[in-house]
């Protein structure tokens, strides 16, 4: 960049353009540091309570502000652009989204990789989980309206709308009127390392904090149990299983 730049008003119209997109990453990451340093002075549950009340709010000013800059209509606070498309566009959408929330994960996990090691990376991965996932799990559940306590068919309904939802292949089999086993059976991830020839990657670490704090932000009473998950072996039609059940 010219080192002449003092001010944003320095910058030709290419330059503004890309910061105003740094502008917008600032946004997101502010807003995801907030809620990570509630999570530190206050807990979880009240971290998550307090999201919830914050994103109500600040969703239809930015929203609105948003809509004016650039000239699209909001029609009960979505683009209308966005109710126009069919189901299917919609549903595309959302897939090509949720492509987009893992390419960004790999990154991440490749980018300290390649500053560290593996197990370094996987340190930060498993961690993350910890805090997306009991995320994840309430927002679905708040966008879904669940009952209180969900039960297990609200959690299975939440399952569902998982982002891994739209990627990867999966399965629920009611194992008897108080538990459920949840299998992937085709992983994105696990898949590509297996087409490159590589061995699995060893998710269980992670995959252990991650159902068990989705399951009990849903419904505080499920228990999580896993049948089986890398480097665990595994049958050829699932890579991980995990029961849940309510306790009798």
């Amino acid at each position: 960049m010219n080192t002449k730049i003092e001010k944003p008003e320095d910058l030709n119209q290419s330059e503004m353009a890309r910061l105003i997109m740094d502008l917008l990453h600032r946004t997101i990451v502010h807003h995801t540091l907030w809620f990570r340093e509630v999570e530190h002075q206050l807990g979880m549950p009240k971290a998550l309570e307090l999201m919830n009340e914050t994103w109500e709010k600040s969703y239809p000013i930015q929203m609105r502000r948003l809509s004016e800059i650039f000239g699209f209509d909001l029609k009960d606070g979505v683009p209308a652009a966005l109710l126009s498309k069919n189901k299917d566009e919609l549903l595309k959408i959302m897939e090509e989204m949720s492509k987009n929330w893992l390419a960004n994960d790999g990154i991440w996990f490749q980018t300290v990789e390649s500053h560290y090691d593996i197990w370094e990376a996987k340190r930060c991965n498993d961690s993350c989980w910890a805090r997306f996932s009991p995320f994840e799990a309430s927002s679905i559940k708040n966008f879904l309206q669940l009952p209180e306590p969900a039960g297990l068919d609200g959690f299975k309904k939440a399952l569902r709308f998982r982002m891994y939802g739209r990627l990867n292949i999966q399965s629920i089999v009611d194992d008897s009127s108080q538990s459920i086993i949840f299998q992937m059976n085709d992983c994105r991830v696990q898949s590509a390392r297996k087409r490159r020839g590589l061995e699995d990657y060893p998710c269980k670490s992670a995959g252990l904090v991650e159902y068990r704090t989705f399951a009990e932000t849903i419904d505080a009473r499920i228990k999580t149990e896993c049948i089986g998950c890398p480097p665990d072996l595994h049958p050829a039609e699932w890579f991980c299983s995990w029961r849940f059940y309510l306790p009798e």
